[in-house]
């Protein structure tokens, strides 16, 4: 029984790290979900449901559909520094398949997210094929998105476009781990910038002005495993770096174990540093080319952790349902971004609550 929810538990935190990238090639079992998230940080929030529905149709076919809403009201620094605090309302709609022969899976899908002066459509294509007898998984995949970013009270108009190449491998190392790599590039064309943000020159406000290019990589290393006593964990490091000079380190590791039947207890923890872009500045001694001020694009480090319980409630009427409510806590801290308001490097706390419903029949 022990090994049982050792390996229940190794599958959910598995889900979290390998997901689409890389994961075994079956349908998704036909599922209803609704969450609703909270996420506060420093004067910005943002709030709102979202719902998932998938249905099998056969045994070789599976759709799904989402809605996603996120209300936001912002007064953040990047707001109050150049701007007045705004609300507005985000909606994303996503709609897809999976098709599975044999030991091959093949899943397609698009999206579509609408917000003020702001449109982003995307396509994605992803196959998954099983091999040396179900112990390896590959998996290749491609997105193409399309942005139309406008600021109409300036008449300011212009388009964005990407392109990712996904490579993901799941190996089964032993019935009670597997290990994942995944390698991701990513070429974005367009406006790549805010029309909203400003840069500073000698403590003078100017237009942000980002290049119109920009390529980048990333490699990420996994590991899944589950432990003696219903318990689970995993562990996995990432490495970015694009055509900006940017470089950024992440590693991540959970915990989770069964309390009873019933309950799942998910801890984790999250490590991220970054550099600056090379044009990017907090307060530039003169204009040139490129500049800009988005503290993204600066150096930071970040830590957060996370905990999660779920809660299995059994069958109501022939249907699983789970009670699920997830908390993340961020702490941001950057090392040459000034918050003006006080002169001092600006740093922020970050809080992220959801909560899920999940219907499987």
């Amino acid at each position: 029984m022990a090994a049982t929810k050792a390996l229940r538990a190794a599958a959910l935190l598995g889900t979290a790290l390998v997901g689409a990238e890389a994961g075994a090639v079956t349908l998704p079992d036909d599922q209803a979900e609704a969450m609703v998230h909270i996420y506060e940080a420093d004067g910005l929030r943002a709030t709102g449901p979202a719902v998932l529905v998938r249905k099998k149709l056969g045994t070789a076919v599976s759709l799904q559909g989402s809605i996603y809403v996120d209300q936001v009201s912002s007064a953040s620094i990047d707001v109050v520094t150049t701007a007045s605090p705004f609300k507005e309302t985000r909606r994303e709609f996503s709609v897809g398949g999976d098709y599975v022969y044999r030991d091959s899976q093949v899943t397609v899908s698009t999206t579509q997210s609408t917000e003020p002066d702001y449109k982003a459509r995307s396509l994605s294509v992803d196959v998954a094929q099983d091999m040396f007898g179900n112990m390896t998984t590959v998996s290749l995949g491609f997105s193409r998105g399309a942005d139309d970013v406008g600021r109409r009270d300036v008449g300011f108009f212009d388009k964005a476009r990407h392109w990712r190449y996904r490579l993901g491998v799941t190996q089964i190392l032993s019935p009670n781990w597997l290990a994942t790599l995944n390698v991701e590039a990513v070429a974005d064309d367009g406006y790549l910038g805010n029309p909203y943000r400003s840069a500073r020159v000698g403590g003078a406000f100017v237009p942000e002005n980002d290049p119109r290019t920009r390529s980048s990589r990333a490699l990420k290393l996994g590991t899944v495993g589950a432990l003696a006593g219903g318990s689970a964990m995993r562990v996995s490091y990432r490495y970015f770096w694009d055509n900006w000079a940017i470089r950024a380190h992440t590693v991540e590791a959970g915990y989770s174990r069964y309390v009873g039947e019933s309950f799942l207890i998910d801890g984790s923890l999250r490590l991220h540093s970054q550099g600056k872009a090379l044009f990017y500045s907090d307060n530039a001694l003169a204009d040139t080319l490129y500049l800009s001020r988005n503290r993204q694009l600066s150096s930071f480090k970040s830590i957060g952790l996370g905990a999660k319980l779920t809660y299995t409630a059994g069958k109501v009427r022939e249907t699983d349902i789970k009670l699920s409510a997830a908390y993340q806590l961020l702490h941001f801290k950057y090392s040459d971004f000034t918050d003006l308001r006080t002169g001092n490097a600006y740093a922020l706390n970050a809080h992220v609550l959801q909560l899920f419903a999940t219907a499987s029949f």
